[in-house]
């Protein structure tokens, strides 16, 4: 069973998955008339997933001797006859670290500066799905230490993680409409839509990679309205230098301009890095909650 969760091969196994998929939406996009792709940005994706993909090699000796750690002094010793209540288990608590783990990266600007690589693109389309944050390796594990803490093995943590990540990929599509009753229970590519829009309303919801009750429980959710503005694509700032150093750091350029403001005291700095993207200390650019809170004022 280890074999057939190492990240490696299902990684392996999920390339024909995502190659035919991407194919059949860049045909399908033709047929329609509709440019869901470009050159320029789909090399961008693939260019981010190889450093992604280098950076997540070179850290898998330290994520997992780390998880083994804390493995080995876990609260918990499930036997392997534990069977599918295990396996349930293994997935829901996963599929929440995630959701923790996602929410952090839009709730706290440092966070953020890593995961904005993801949502920087203005186009949404299978290969967005490998437009992956470039340092996320470096913390991504620390969101799952609780669950080796709590008995869990960490080759099927580590599994678990890139099963759903395999999902996780093919919701980034416009192809796909609504789903009916699975809108109650998975994240759609409806529910991903709205996380990957600029609008307003949308901001920072729907967090979830498999399941979208946490999103439900924890009020992060919002559903594609079908009478409410087209859903923008990309950051709520376009950015204007889309070289393969600038994509990867302009927001870690933006937090040192306002670090290094002459009119700020280091309490104020210390916010601009880790409270969430759009804090200033004079109130000159709006939080995505204050931004919704003007909105749903607006609308009363």
């Amino acid at each position: 069973m280890e074999n057939y969760l190492s990240q490696e091969f299902l990684y392996m196994l999920s390339i024909p998955i995502h190659g035919t998929a991407i194919i059949g939406e860049m045909v399908y996009s033709h047929y329609i008339k509709r440019k869901l792709y470009t050159v320029g940005d789909t090399a961008t994706n693939v260019y981010m997933a190889t450093l992604n993909f280098l950076l997540d090699l070179l850290m898998k000796g330290i994520a997992f001797g780390v998880l083994y750690f804390f493995y080995h002094y876990r609260i918990f010793d499930f036997a392997p006859e534990f069977g599918i209540t295990y396996w349930i288990m293994v997935f829901l608590l996963q599929d929440f670290a995630y959701y923790v783990h996602h929410y952090v990266d839009h709730y706290s600007r440092f966070f953020w500066a890593v995961h904005v690589t993801h949502h920087n693109s203005e186009h949404f389309n299978i290969s967005t799905g490998f437009r992956s944050p470039v340092f996320q390796p470096l913390y991504r594990y620390i969101f799952f230490l609780p669950l080796a803490l709590f008995g869990f093995h960490p080759l099927h943590i580590i599994g678990v993680y890139a099963i759903l990540q395999i999902y996780g990929t093919l919701i980034h599509t416009e192809s796909v409409k609504k789903m009916g009753v699975l809108e109650w229970i998975l994240v759609t590519p409806s529910h991903h839509r709205v996380h990957h829009a600029s609008n307003g309303k949308y901001l920072d919801k729907n967090m979830g990679m498999f399941l979208i009750i946490w999103d439900r429980i924890f009020g992060t959710f919002q559903k594609e309205e079908d009478d409410y503005e087209p859903i923008k694509y990309g950051l709520t700032s376009t950015i204007e230098d889309k070289g393969p150093v600038n994509i990867v750091f302009h927001e870690w350029k933006s937090i040192w301009e306002d670090v290094k403001r002459p009119d700020i005291n280091w309490k104020q700095r210390l916010k601009y890095i880790f409270y969430p993207p759009g804090w200033s200390h004079d109130g000159s650019r709006k939080t995505s909650r204050q931004i919704q809170q003007e909105i749903k004022e607006k609308t009363v």
